[in-house]
């Protein structure tokens, strides 16, 4: 067997590992991860506390933060779905009748993931944004909640591993390369700018 097939056998088999432990709790949880309107109060409360610790530098850092999380949207979903054209396991002819599946399927195709391309985009974005030595709860928090969301795809049958783990890594390239924009700029601005500084 070639190392492309050894790779898509192993995909479908952990897909089928994961979308088969299941249960009602687990169906009820994994669906409220995926429904991305659950998670508007949490973005706009996480908006309001950046903009509280960052004061003034918060008008660069959510632009970039958006920037991040609107081109891995836009670049998975616009650009490697339509591109490859891999359908996601709920629609594969070989896979789809051996699914559990409590939230339907979805759209068509599924390479890359864009929820984990997204929730990875913004977890990665503040750790390495946030003070190094403060806010160890919040940014093992947001890793645990991308983790989440991103397994709950898996779970739910709307994509392979695979799907998640590159979608995950396009996100968190994007959001390091907003992050280095940030710090780059932080560097070359007096704390005096900020408001309430010292918080940065």
């Amino acid at each position: 067997m070639s190392l492309p097939d050894l790779l898509r056998d192993l995909d479908h088999r952990l897909l089928l590992a994961i979308n088969h432990a299941h249960s009602p709790t687990l169906d009820a949880l994994m669906t409220f991860a995926s429904d991305r309107r659950v998670w508007l109060p949490f973005y706009v409360g996480l908006a309001g506390w950046l903009v509280w610790h960052f004061r003034r530098g918060a008008w660069r850092l959510l632009p970039l933060l958006g920037a991040a999380v609107g081109l891995a949207d836009s670049i998975t979903s616009r650009l490697f779905k339509p591109l490859f054209g891999r359908l996601r396991p709920c629609h594969a002819l070989d896979l789809a009748a051996q699914l559990h599946l409590p939230d339907g399927c979805g759209g068509q195709f599924g390479f890359l993931s864009s929820h984990a391309a997204n929730s990875f985009a913004l977890a990665t974005f503040l750790l390495l944004v946030l003070p190094a030595s403060r806010f160890r709860g919040l940014k093992i928090g947001v890793l645990l909640w991308a983790t989440w969301l991103s397994y709950s795809r898996v779970y739910l049958g709307a994509h392979y591993p695979s799907d998640v783990l590159g979608g995950a890594v396009v996100g968190a390239v994007l959001a390091a390369a907003a992050a280095a924009l940030f710090r780059r700029w932080s560097a070359q601005v007096p704390p005096s700018q900020y408001l309430g500084s010292g918080r940065v």
